[in-house]
């Protein structure tokens, strides 16, 4: 894809204001003028034609960071990774499938903001379960659902309900809430004024029904990081390969002990072996997907 280096960039010099001002003079596009720009990209490989698609959408990619305000990272890495987002939607756009460029982007920029996270946060590492991933990114969601709006700990009530609909244990909801309890931004907040008008988040901001994209857009995500993992444990040796698919890939996952015993090794060796094997899988599923230019790997 082209050289976004003429994209406006969002910075902490340069303010949200500024920078939110300045992609609101990209126009939306009409659903005939996406059709056929998307086409012109698909069959032609037409740079101006992807540019002008992602620019038309750089007010999505903004609306959906700022619903991640509260993760304690600069702001402006947030979008900047929407935008990443964003433009990987555009490049594996489909417009014959029937729906908007807007709805399938969504999980894409989603997706990459997720990542940016996960990098990012000591919390949230290597090895961590889906349930507290899925904790990591549901809790504010969640406390909304029921009402736990109240500031500092939850109500008793309210953990074990959590825990319950996330998987997780009332101890980790805790924890959890601690550590997330930046606050949110409303899409209400006031970012500008236009003359006599007043200018709110929302109001730059357009909202549409991305189920059936989403749907698509994550099922087609998961079948190439499907692809990328069984390709990436050829780098691995038998006992790697072993090792780490009963302990990573597994349900339920070997403890270490009954590996210890299987191998006989010590549980100390067979985490080193862990963590090794784990490393090189991740290494060249990074180099398999630069090589095949899709999603970066986290």
């Amino acid at each position: 894809m082209s050289n976004y280096a003429n994209l406006p960039a969002p910075s902490p010099e340069q303010g949200l204001n500024r920078y939110l001002q300045e992609i609101r003079k990209f126009p939306m596009l009409e659903p005939e003028e996406e059709y056929m720009l998307a086409k012109r990209w698909v069959d032609h490989q037409d740079k101006e034609a992807a540019h002008k698609m992602v620019t038309s959408h750089l007010r999505l990619a903004a609306k959906i960071a700022m619903g991640y305000r509260g993760y304690g990272l600069p702001q402006a890495e947030v979008i900047s990774e929407a935008n990443v987002g964003l433009m990987q939607a555009v490049k594996r756009f489909d417009p014959e499938k029937g729906f908007r460029l807007a709805t399938y982007a969504m999980w894409w920029i989603r997706a990459s903001i997720q990542e940016y996270i996960l990098r990012s946060w000591s919390l949230v590492k290597l090895g961590t379960t889906s349930a507290q991933k899925k904790l990591f990114f549901n809790l504010r969601k969640a406390k909304s659902r029921i009402g736990a709006l109240e500031e500092g700990d939850m109500r008793p009530e309210n953990v074990a309900r959590i825990a319950t609909d996330l998987g997780v244990t009332e101890n980790e909801v805790i924890s959890m809430n601690r550590r997330l309890s930046g606050g949110d931004a409303s899409l209400n907040a006031t970012v500008g004024s236009d003359g006599d008008t007043t200018t709110q988040w929302q109001d730059w901001l357009e909202d549409e029904d991305a189920n059936q994209a989403e749907a698509y857009a994550e099922s087609n995500e998961m079948s190439v990081r499907r692809e990328l993992l069984l390709e990436a444990m050829d780098a691995l040796n038998d006992r790697e390969k072993d090792i780490l698919t009963q302990r990573r890939l597994a349900e339920p996952t070997v403890t270490l002990e009954e590996l210890s015993g299987q191998y006989d090794v010590s549980r100390e060796r067979i985490r080193q072996i862990e963590v090794r094997a784990f490393e090189k899988l991740q290494k060249r599923m990074k180099e398999l997907a630069r090589e095949k230019g899709v999603l970066q790997v986290a």
